[in-house]
């Protein structure tokens, strides 16, 4: 990565970080409203019975309302869990208990599928900084899901949540950033690229 993008990255994520932490605690139960109405219609429309889909942080737009409604109606999510060595693991989380991961943000118990369990998925649901309005997603900087995107043979599509000031013009990239198909905002599904 060239010093000029890295150093563009890490001002564009400063900047999105304090807005998020800006965020009214009325902003931020009518977003997850929005965002939850919003992943269930690209989940409906896409007739997606088994996702890839990330636990939300308290600073990340919320997915867990939207996570239980899908628990609810049967569609198997696989989730994230970090790896040392830069790649992510897979569980589908069977009891509902979380811990603290590799980072210190909470991943879901369960039974390690390893990294290809992933391709059996219709839709990949990915947490983002910024993405623009070609699909280039711009996340938190250690890599894992341009990794794994990277790495899939036949990938299905794959969506940024993110909140709605947070689709861009465009964003500083680098030769190994993975773009996206669309992102998923509280007020919107817009398809990208």
């Amino acid at each position: 990565m060239s010093h000029e993008v890295d150093h563009q990255k890490r001002a564009l994520r400063a900047e999105l970080r304090e807005r998020r932490r800006n965020l009214t605690s009325t902003e931020l139960e009518n977003t997850t409203v929005g965002l939850t109405t919003q992943l269930q219609e690209l989940v409906t429309r896409s007739g997606a019975r088994s996702i890839a889909c990330y636990l939300s942080r308290p600073s990340e737009p919320n997915t867990r309302p939207f996570l239980n409604w899908a628990l609810e109606r049967g569609i198997r999510i696989l989730f994230p869990i970090s790896r040392e060595d830069g790649l992510l693991d897979w569980t589908v989380g069977e009891t509902g208990e979380e811990s603290a991961g590799l980072f210190g943000i909470n991943e879901p118990i369960g039974e390690l599928l390893g990294p290809i369990a992933i391709n059996d998925v219709d839709l990949i649901i990915v947490p983002a900084a910024a993405v623009d309005q070609t699909g280039m997603r711009l996340g938190w900087g250690r890599g894992y899901f341009d990794k794994t995107l990277g790495s899939m043979e036949r990938c299905p599509p794959v969506y940024g949540v993110i909140y709605d000031s947070e689709l861009r013009d465009s964003i500083p990239q680098d030769v190994h950033d993975r773009p996206v198909n669309g992102v998923v905002t509280p007020t919107r599904i817009a398809e990208l690229g």
